[in-house]
């Protein structure tokens, strides 16, 4: 039986966990979809005498028996369907059946998922994630989404030190020169900043929390890695992700009622990994502000290793 591994390329998180594998010697096959139709070719059947897709998936060295898949690491793979040799409009139609054939095919796969990329939408939307922490007993700071700019003044003016964080709801801002999507991190907000610009979209504005430091809660089914991330630049400090190398991180504890929402929350979407992000103030209280289906996790030095062995036992162990 086989870990499938999904990933692109070059991905040394997933490098790790492909190497732990290895070192046990399950076996373990690397996949990016991003190389079908080019250089990858599928052969799946289905019948009323079998409710399972039998088929192979065939690369430029090895091929993969559907049957023989044991686990699935969703890691970030690319989307399949490039057609360069079509014209625009046939190559839209191409990719969109390659997506729809071989993403349709692999999310068929009955196995352990970490996780399944439909489970992985559901608790990347954050608006539902917010809900559904909060629902599961876990603190989130006061919220507002709107593209109204009446509303967004309204609720800053309220706020306390009239002050909020705003973050973008999809994780990056617009397309720069070069056709890629530029990183926007999260900013201080108040009502004078508010223009009608914001009717042009969907905003999310956060009470913004005065924080002693951040957290970054990795899980692996019922395992629970938390490191603390100190930062020491103004501009960490309102989003950790500008200033990586002011970082220093320190594992800690998780306070039981914490850990009791977050498994909650796992059970309600149905992940087997997750990384959340919290704010912790400086009385001490755990704000849930993000939760990554799909997450990064080996940025901590001091809970690479445990990760990695967490994420080898759930793939190998899965039947």
């Amino acid at each position: 039986m086989t870990v499938l591994v999904l990933t692109r390329p070059k991905d040394s998180t997933a490098d790790l966990v492909i190497a732990e594998l290895n070192e046990r010697s399950v076996p373990v096959h690397r996949l990016d979809p991003g190389d079908f139709p080019g250089h990858l070719g599928m052969t799946a059947r289905i019948g009323p005498k079998r409710s399972v897709w039998a088929g192979v998936l065939r690369g430029e060295h090895r091929d993969l028996d559907l049957r023989q898949v044991r686990s699935v690491y969703y890691r970030r793979p690319s989307e399949a369907g490039s057609c360069p040799h079509l014209s625009e409009q046939d190559a839209q139609w191409a990719a969109a059946e390659a997506r729809a054939g071989l993403g349709g095919l692999l999310a068929a796969l009955e196995c352990t998922w970490l996780n399944h990329p439909r489970r992985n939408a559901a608790a990347g939307a954050k608006p539902v994630a917010l809900a559904t922490g909060a629902q599961c007993g876990l603190s989130i700071p006061e919220t507002l989404i709107t593209n109204d700019p009446d509303e967004a003044r309204a609720f800053i003016g309220i706020l306390p030190g009239r002050v909020a964080a705003y973050k973008a709801l999809g994780g990056q801002g617009p397309s720069g020169v070069n056709g890629e999507p530029y990183a926007l991190w999260t900013t201080q907000v108040r009502t004078a900043e508010i223009t009608d610009a914001v009717r042009l979209t969907a905003h999310q504005f956060q009470e913004w929390i005065p924080k002693a430091y951040d957290v970054r809660l990795t899980v692996v089914a019922h395992k629970m890695f938390a490191a603390k991330i100190h930062t020491s630049s103004e501009a960490a400090r309102v989003d950790i992700r500008a200033d990586y190398g002011s970082h220093t991180y320190e594992p800690c504890d998780v306070p039981r009622a914490v850990a009791s929402g977050v498994r909650k929350l796992m059970d309600v979407f149905g992940l087997h990994y997750a990384a959340l992000d919290f704010l912790v103030g400086k009385g001490g209280e755990w704000h849930l502000i993000d939760v990554n289906p799909n997450g990064q996790w080996a940025f901590v030095p001091e809970l690479r290793a445990p990760i990695t062995h967490a994420l080898a036992d759930l793939l190998e162990g899965a039947q």
